[in-house]
């Protein structure tokens, strides 16, 4: 496991009486709570930035090859997963 640090936060007055509030509901310390929101947030941005370097990536692939696949094709096979169907992502072509 590895060595926590300590991190300073501000937060304004507001927000720093709720956090106690819903640790005492949900039975946590509010560091707790604290802890896991921002794990939660940065575990959620991770993805979303994985996503849109995958997006890029895709997108130059396509600039620079011209393969793709219609939105039609696409549609169909997606149907078919939809079915329960065991079907292949259609072919890329230009």
């Amino acid at each position: 496991m590895p060595t926590p640090s300590t991190t300073s936060l501000k937060l304004d007055l507001e927000l720093k009486e709720r956090v106690p509030r819903l640790a005492l509901a949900r039975r946590r310390s509010p560091h707790w709570i604290m802890r896991e929101a921002v794990e939660q947030y940065v575990g959620r941005e991770e993805k979303r930035e994985q996503l849109r370097q995958d997006a890029l990536a895709a997108w130059n692939h396509y600039q620079t090859t011209g393969l793709h696949a219609t939105a039609e094709e696409a549609d169909a096979w997606l149907a078919k997963l939809e079915a329960g169907e065991d079907a292949e992502a259609p072919a890329c072509h230009d």
